[in-house]
């Protein structure tokens, strides 16, 4: 019989809704600058949980224990708040819901750990889950690092040659009355422009990115930004491989779990921000409702390649749902592993190249009409 996610949904629906935006903040699965309890943390706790739960730790004991090896007050009172809860006689899961600090994700995946006796087994699969979507993070970190000190710096000498460089030619060419070539006009102007509005380009980035931090949360704001992601060359591809891991490695969670693949589809809804993947699963889901295969469902929304089709395909006609997603999950990092060492093999040169011929157009354009000047001296 299949499990039926309403009548979890029911106990906390009031719960959801009433919480207000601030909750919703708080209870963010991804934290910039190391704040709240972020991926990371979570990670370690639920690894540390698992190992303690599967040597025959009961829950308040095991809890007790992690709150000792925490070393931040605000991660000890919240782990505190769980174990106060649990000794109340809260289920962990609604205890966990409770601190508005873990996912509805979360929530219901140890909800069906506590309801078949597999919760040492989900905290597990939640450790390595977000183990491996930590390790994504550091991928793309690590891959857009180099490009954009290389380019911020390109853009701070270019603004500096342009606003100071540039003039003091301008006043040599000036004094002696030099017939400026094209590029060089080009280049005079752009040194006007930076003069004059240098200063209100520069507030104009502050605002957009103080605005980006504002309405980060606005559901119109990420629709139209994670859209915008998948439209930009090379970028958009790894972005969709690096979601599609987070997807079927979530898939391979729940199946673990004996979860229904319907509710897999409706609770990784709830735990994968990128509104591209969660609208596909929409489709997905209303498309299986209407007594579609899950492939079939897949097929119809071009994010889910060939090969995930394909092989969910296998996977219905032999009932290895579980080993299937695994084996998807595996092949995706590998490839977002790969896709990003090999991103930063070819942007390092390209960058460069493309900072030295910037550098060289300038150089160019200032020192033409030097030549003139000399021939004419001469």
């Amino acid at each position: 019989m299949a499990f039926k996610l309403e009548n979890t949904q029911n106990k906390t629906t009031l719960k959801i809704k009433n919480q207000n935006s601030i909750e919703n903040i708080l209870k963010k699965e991804i934290v910039l600058f190391g704040q709240g309890f972020n991926n990371k943390k979570k990670q370690a706790f639920y690894q540390e949980l698992a190992v303690l739960l599967k040597a025959g730790i009961t829950f308040k004991e095991g809890l007790n224990l992690i709150v000792e090896s925490l070393k931040k007050n605000a991660d000890k009172e919240l782990i505190q708040s769980i174990v106060n809860d649990v000794i109340n006689g809260k289920p962990f899961s609604e205890a966990l819901l409770a601190s508005k600090s873990f996912s509805e994700y979360e929530y219901y995946s140890i909800q069906i750990g506590e309801e078949t006796g597999t919760t040492a087994q989900v905290c597990q699969e939640l450790g390595m889950f977000f183990e491996r979507k930590n390790e994504q993070k550091r991928i793309i970190i690590a891959a857009l690092t180099y490009p954009a000190i290389v380019m911020t710096t390109a853009i701070i000498v270019v603004v500096f040659m342009l606003s100071y460089v540039v003039p003091m030619f301008q006043d040599i060419f000036r004094q002696n009355n030099v017939e400026l070539p094209m590029l060089t006009k080009i280049i005079v102007k752009l040194s006007a422009a930076t003069k004059t509005y240098g200063v209100y380009g520069l507030l104009l980035i502050f605002l957009l990115i103080i605005l980006g931090r504002v309405f980060k949360d606005n559901p119109q704001f990420r629709k139209i930004t994670h859209h915008l992601v998948l439209k930009i060359p090379v970028l958009g591809t790894f972005m969709n491989k690096v979601y599609l891991a987070q997807f079927t490695q979530a898939v391979a969670l729940l199946t673990t779990a004996k979860v229904p693949l319907l509710n897999s589809i409706q609770m990784v809804k709830k735990m994968i921000r990128f509104v591209p993947l969660q609208e596909a699963l929409d489709k997905v889901e209303n498309s299986i409702l209407k007594g579609n295969s899950l492939s079939a469902s897949l097929k119809e929304n071009p994010l889910f390649d060939n090969r995930i089709i394909s092989l969910v395909k296998v996977a219905e006609e032999t009932n290895q749902t579980e080993y299937v997603f695994k084996q998807l999950s595996e092949q995706y990092n590998q490839e977002v592993v790969q896709q990003s060492k090999t991103m930063t093999t070819v942007l390092e040169p390209l960058i460069i190249l493309f900072v030295g011929v910037l550098v060289a157009v300038l150089l160019v354009a200032m020192y033409l009409p030097m030549f003139q000047l000399s021939s004419a001296i001469g």
